[in-house]
């Protein structure tokens, strides 16, 4: 239960506190800022946003352009542009209020009203909200001074319309016109009364630019069901973020994590070797090569890209 109210209450009040390993100190790389963003294509370039996590799943920052590989449908490219950026950003928190939440929804209440308070007041927030189906309830907005009215009126009950609930928030996140954009979605895993099916999600996370968290409530997730554990974790490494499980972990610690890793991500920039307007998917892969004396380094980026065509 202490989740939801850790996870939204000190997330973003992360803005200059930093929980990572930090490698030797290196000249820092010349060149042209290069702007931050989601995983686009302009024109040839193509620029992946990346984060990185240690064994103990805390983000990793330091890093430079020569602790990267990259690679598109398994050919290596030659990482021409990168940058490690902070800047405001678009969050949506995406509530499940199905009747296997209920005890949790006191507690998600007066989360979501701190955490808007301790907000960097350039940043974006909105709230959608689902069971039967989804709702928005706070829209696209840096103005939070009715939030916590319109949280107050949340009530539990009702099937589970989690991917109906994403899509919204989804759509909702198109309006926005900040670079960085997330979901954190915040769920027991249950998935029974969606109109839209897993694949659709799926597609429909591949072609937008939003990074979506996951985390997996404890207090109304079954451990025993495989397949919402599955769905949760493969809307977030498909995004390009990851699950966080609350069951075992600290939950001030997650809400750490999610704050850094907002804001601060690696984007590396390249221009693919065999250029291909074609209009398919196209598969990216990166690696990490950790500097002497750090440990084994995860990264996780979107899956890959459309290309445009002609």
């Amino acid at each position: 239960m202490y989740v939801i109210v850790q996870i939204l209450s000190f997330a973003m009040g992360l803005l200059a506190q930093q929980v990572a390993i930090q490698p030797n100190q290196r000249p820092e790389a010349k060149g042209p800022a290069m702007p931050s963003a989601n995983l686009r294509v302009d024109t040839n370039l193509v620029l992946v946003p990346t984060t990185v996590n240690d064994d103990f799943n805390r983000p990793v920052t330091g890093l430079e352009k020569g602790d990267f590989r990259l690679f598109e449908d398994k050919v290596e490219q030659t990482i021409t542009s990168f940058s490690s950026e902070d800047e405001p950003i678009a969050l949506g928190f995406i509530f499940d209020t199905s009747g296997s939440m209920a005890a949790l929804l006191p507690q998600g209440r007066d989360a979501a009203s701190e955490f808007l308070k301790m907000a960097n007041p350039e940043d974006e927030f909105f709230l959608v909200e689902f069971d039967n189906k989804p709702r928005l309830v706070i829209p696209l907005s840096s103005n939070t001074s009715e939030i916590g009215l319109q949280v107050a009126m949340t009530k539990s009950g009702g099937s589970t319309a989690l991917i109906d609930g994403l899509f919204m928030g989804i759509h909702e996140m198109h309006k926005s016109k900040k670079t960085k954009k997330a979901l954190v979605l915040i769920s027991d895993g249950g998935e029974n009364n969606s109109r839209y099916s897993p694949g659709e999600i799926k597609n429909a996370i591949k072609e937008s630019d939003v990074l979506i968290y996951t985390v997996a409530i404890a207090g109304g997730f079954n451990p025993d069901s495989a397949a919402g554990l599955e769905l949760l974790n493969g809307i977030a490494e498909m995004s390009g973020a990851h699950m966080f499980n609350a069951g075992g972990n600290s939950l001030a610690d997650i809400a750490e994590k999610i704050g850094v890793e907002l804001r601060n991500r690696y984007v590396l920039g390249y221009t693919p070797r065999d250029v291909k307007r074609d209009g398919k998917f196209h598969k990216i892969q990166v690696k990490v090569v950790p500097p002497r004396g750090l440990p084994k380094l995860q990264a996780h980026w979107r899956s890959g890209y459309y290309a445009p065509s002609n």
